[in-house]
């Protein structure tokens, strides 16, 4: 028997098979969870090809869900509900900033880019949560994927502003939450090579510094123990813990220079 066995589980932001949602999915699928992918706009062809990976079954198994876009929220939901007769879990791996939002020039950025980057990668995770609440009823769990942000780092910038708002979310979301038994962590993950991180410049300087640093080492490679973290919340063996930013990490983030 899996951790997720008998349960319904809706994970967001696979493009390829290197996405850390991907092996989320994967993991969760080999402890039991039924799986719903979804994608958005031009990356929602790209899913549907790495959804086959996972053994399922085609199409009917990615439901397209622009987090921007209400009209996508109802629509995911009426779609899934032909499907399931509830959700247990959902995974939240969406994060985008416009070009401007990263690199060297903090100051550069104006508002347009700083709100799409707010609004895709934190206020993405209430719009989940506004999409697939009706379908949780009493108890249930969101698990976001975060990158630790009690400190500056090179040339994250505005993405580090917009993963600390996702952090204040969660917590609001924890507490509004909590009554009707649905719990809302994220998982602050060391860095991992995968798209999304091929598109932050100056992601090597993380690569170059993070395994030496931490206490148990870091293989930016593999993405598993950051996939069993979240599955692990997603299942009932935390029934009691919300609001909460789990570091996977390593250690990086207890240890300084």
């Amino acid at each position: 028997m899996g951790i997720l066995d008998g349960k319904n589980i809706v994970v967001t932001g696979v493009l390829t098979d290197a996405s850390l949602a991907y092996a989320v999915a994967r993991v969760a699928r080999a402890e039991g969870a039924s799986i719903v992918l979804t994608g958005a706009g031009r990356g929602l062809s790209l899913t549907r090809r790495t959804a086959r990976k996972l053994d399922l079954d085609g199409d009917t198994d990615v439901l397209e869900l622009d987090v921007t876009v209400p009209d996508h929220l109802v629509s995911a939901r009426e779609a899934l509900a032909e499907r399931w007769d509830r959700v247990d879990g959902v995974v939240h791996a969406i994060a985008y900033g416009p070009p401007a939002t990263l690199g060297e020039d903090f100051m550069g950025a104006g508002w347009d880019d700083v709100a799409v980057a707010v609004h895709v990668s934190a206020y993405s995770l209430k719009a989940l949560a506004d999409a697939f609440l009706p379908m949780m009823g009493r108890g249930g769990s969101f698990v976001g994927l975060d990158f630790d942000n009690r400190q500056a780092w090179p040339a994250y910038n505005w993405m580090g502003v917009a993963k600390s708002a996702l952090q204040s979310v969660s917590r609001y979301l924890a507490k509004e939450l909590g009554p009707q038994g649905i719990r809302c962590n994220l998982v602050a993950a060391g860095p991992v090579r995968t798209m999304a991180a091929k598109s932050i410049p100056g992601f090597a300087k993380f690569e170059d510094v993070w395994d030496e640093r931490a206490p148990l080492g870091w293989d930016i490679a593999d993405p598993d123990p950051v996939a069993r973290a979240c599955v692990a919340l997603l299942s009932d063996f935390f029934p009691a813990t919300t609001g909460e930013i789990v570091h996977v990490d390593g250690g990086f983030h207890a240890v300084g220079a």
